[in-house]
């Protein structure tokens, strides 16, 4: 008997990625995630204008902290 795959694409909260981590393994499924580099995370920042700039190192520091 020849076994096909196929590929599927979900989306999901990241709370239920245990479930479903846990129901691959039962089943046999190959479970990957593909993950946004941190330059990916900033362009995708800069492309929807989640960009602040800063007067000085005070002020900077306090909106990183703050």
């Amino acid at each position: 008997m020849q076994t096909y795959t196929e590929n599927v694409q979900l989306t999901l909260p990241n709370v239920d990625m245990g479930f479903l981590r846990a129901i691959s393994k039962k089943m046999g499924w190959t479970l990957k995630r593909e993950r946004k580099s941190g330059i990916e995370k900033g362009l995708d920042d800069i492309r929807k204008g989640n960009v602040y700039k800063a007067k000085n190192s005070e002020d900077l520091l306090k909106q990183i902290l703050g």
